[in-house]
């Protein structure tokens, strides 16, 4: 991986990761068209830079984190599906990291459902935050398992199921992604320096332009969506990732063959 790379990936994870649009998809989809999806650095790297997104969440909605023990609580709670699925479903997962064609499929599906999601909830409105609403919404994040479905995406549609209203279920999806991006990037540093890797002076570097970079793009992004989801709700991410899902297809079956494992 080259620095321009780094940063093409960074303003990528920047821009995706809180819209419904799947941040590792678009990841795994750059990466593969770069022909570095394979390495071991890169699936480091896509993994890592989120702690600048996660920045980026802390920085905009600061007071929030210091409101009450009870806050920190139900994220525990939504965090914990995650967290047990994550362990049991770790090779199945990083098999499926590798799969472009999953993403392609998952885009096209999800975008099929983003077209309706505001039709099905309607009535949604603002309410508390229960327990229970929070361990349902960690089941729904689960779904993020599979590449392409998108994390926030799965989120928020779990919240709105609950009968949050969209900016509601939008801003707990963004605070849920602090402790679920954190511990993905503590999982993910271990397994590779499990794997007998260490980091060179190089990558480290390129790892903090990563941060800092998605850190800059999040800020507008989070700003952005919350305006636009507001006021206009799914629809466009619905048609994006059925035009994004149908061309990576298109191009993997009669242009390129992408890397599938």
């Amino acid at each position: 991986m080259d620095i321009l790379q780094a940063i093409i990936l960074a303003i990528v994870e920047g821009i995706t990761e809180y819209l419904p649009v799947s941040s590792t998809g678009h990841m795994i989809i750059v990466s593969s068209f770069f022909g570095i999806a394979q390495e071991e650095f890169t699936k480091l790297f896509t993994i890592v830079i989120q702690l600048g997104t996660i920045l980026s969440v802390v920085v905009l909605y600061f007071k929030r984190f210091f409101q009450s023990v009870d806050f920190y609580l139900k994220l525990l709670v939504a965090f914990i599906p995650a967290v047990v699925l994550g362990l049991l479903l770790s090779d199945v997962i990083d098999s499926l990291l590798e799969n472009p064609l999953t993403v392609a499929i998952s885009l096209v599906i999800g975008g099929v459902i983003l077209l309706r999601v505001d039709h099905w909830f309607a009535d949604s409105e603002e309410k508390e935050i229960t327990y229970l609403t929070a361990l349902k919404i960690g089941f729904f994040q689960c779904l993020a398992m599979i590449p392409g479905v998108s994390r926030s995406g799965a989120s928020i549609v779990g919240g709105m199921s609950q009968k949050l209203s969209r900016t509601v279920a939008a801003e707990f999806s963004f605070f849920l992604a602090v402790p679920t991006m954190l511990g993905a990037t503590l999982k993910k540093s271990y397994d590779f320096y499990k794997l007998g890797y260490t980091l060179t002076g190089e990558q480290i570097n390129l790892l903090i332009i990563g941060n800092v970079v998605g850190f800059l793009v999040a800020l507008l992004a989070i700003k952005t969506f919350i305006g636009y989801l507001s006021k206009h709700g799914f629809k466009m991410f619905g048609y994006y990732r059925i035009v994004v899902g149908l061309a990576i297809l298109a191009i993997h079956y009669f242009v390129h063959p992408l890397i599938i494992i």
